[in-house]
């Protein structure tokens, strides 16, 4: 028996049960269960794993912080290697870099530890999301539109490999794995014990505009949006969200936009709207915390729910985009579901890093299904499956973060960086220790 400094249980032993299913955030769990369960006190219990997996002829599946929606750990068959005690974080004023390791919660953990050294990173939007999956996937965190990715953000990262052995992995060293961690996701042939991040000065003020409009008038303020988003400066994050605001029994549509250092000039394109004088509620230009956009987020993203999601990186002309979409605004199938249509014009327009993660357009749409029983299951999954249908012509691919792949297969790279990806993956993993995608990719 492998001797581990953390917690190691099969099936059958006590704590297997809760141990196969802990920090899961979505509560609409699958019925894939493991063969063992590693809950890893570091990088060297990790390493100690994979060759425990390789042994038993195992497959290894990984978990940092629980919140994918699709369940991406939990896989039939496997040693599940769970990442929950690594958490440390170190930051180094010399280079203003941060280390992290991969459970560390981006809004919860990492954000008010860098505060404190006047530092920022652009963590997940839900402040629970663990760094790990965050940033293997590609990371769309706060102002992504235009800070970029947050994988872009990497400065090297510690891996252990297929072969069990722990490797630095950066730009110089292990690029191949540097290439492929950065926007691969689940289907990364490794397991990240530490990232070092570079960080950036923190934001002085935010302004935040939001208005409101009742879903009647969806179409024209969609229509307007498609065209509007593109005078907004970099230091802006745009959306339009379908949603069914605290008090309503009806969906409304919001255009929200918070401004990181731009002051309200930089939201001044917002008042353009024809039908401005139509939003029931409006906060133009005002000061807000971001402690106050994290609680909001918190709100929108509950706990003990039961959460489908999808999405697609969108291109098309606005009038066979708008009548696409208009459903997914002003139809949501349960009160806590919510829609968002994001603008990425800024980070398209410049040429990203060579990495996995290849797949954008500057149109971002995701839909989050929360429901409360069971019994929703069937008409939450039915009412995405028509939403994606409906967008499914105009997309580009999709982004694994809000992805399942089982339900609706779509790109998740270019043809390039697939067929990269597949030659370093046969290399780095030529006997596919690690389980990879759960669902194939539409490539």
């Amino acid at each position: 028996m492998t001797a581990f400094t953390g917690a190691f249980w099969r099936s059958g032993d006590t704590g297997f049960a809760d141990a196969t299913t802990s920090r899961v955030f979505n509560h609409r769990r699958p019925s894939r269960r493991p063969a063992a369960v590693l809950r890893a006190a570091h990088a060297a219990d990790v390493a100690a794993g994979v060759k425990l997996a390789a042994a038993e002829g195992w497959k290894v599946a990984v978990r940092s912080g629980g919140h994918s929606w699709a369940a991406w750990s939990l896989r039939e068959d496997t040693l599940l290697i769970d990442l929950a005690l690594l958490t440390g974080m170190s930051y180094d004023p010399a280079d203003a870099t941060v280390a992290v390791g991969p459970a560390v919660r981006g809004g919860l953990d990492l954000d008010p530890y860098l505060a404190g050294h006047g530092r920022f990173f652009a963590v997940g939007h839900a402040p629970t999301v663990g760094m790990g999956g965050f940033l293997l996937q590609g990371g769309i965190g706060w102002n992504c539109r235009g800070w970029g990715w947050a994988a872009e953000s990497i400065e090297s990262m510690d891996v252990v490999t297929a072969a069990g052995e722990l490797v630095r992995c950066s730009e110089t060293e292990n690029a191949d794995l540097f290439w492929a961690a950065r926007g691969s996701g689940p289907g990364f042939f490794g397991v990240v014990t530490e990232f070092r991040l570079r960080t950036r000065p923190r934001f002085r003020e935010l302004t935040q505009s939001t208005y409101v409009f009742p879903a009647e008038f969806a179409s024209e303020v969609l229509t307007w949006y498609h065209t509007a988003r593109h005078e907004l400066p970099p230091s802006v994050e745009l959306a339009a969200v379908g949603c069914t605001p605290p008090g309503s029994d009806s969906p409304a549509l919001i255009i929200d936009a918070v401004s990181f250092d731009g002051g309200p000039a930089s939201l001044a394109a917002l008042d353009t709207c024809p039908v401005v004088d139509k939003a029931v509620a409006t906060k133009v230009a005002q000061p807000v915390e971001f402690a106050d956009l994290q609680a909001a987020q918190l709100r929108s993203n509950p706990d003990y729910h039961r959460y489908f999601a999808d999405n697609a990186f969108l291109a098309g002309a606005t009038s066979e985009l708008v009548p696409a979409l208009m459903p997914a605004f002003t139809e949501l199938p349960t009160s806590k579901t919510f829609t968002v249509l994001g603008d990425f014009t800024p980070l398209v327009s410049r040429r990203p890093p060579d990495m996995a993660l290849s797949v954008q357009t500057d149109l971002y749409f995701a839909a989050y299904v929360i429901g409360e029983a069971p019994e929703e299951d069937a008409g939450c999954r039915s009412w995405l499956d028509g939403t994606m249908e409906r967008a499914a012509p105009y997309s580009a691919g999709c982004y694994l973060g809000d992805s399942d792949l089982t339900v609706r297969p779509d790109r998740i790279m270019s043809d390039a960086a697939w067929s990269k990806f597949q030659q370093i993956r046969a290399v780095r993993d030529p006997e596919g220790r690690f389980a990879g995608y759960l669902g194939t990719p539409a490539q």
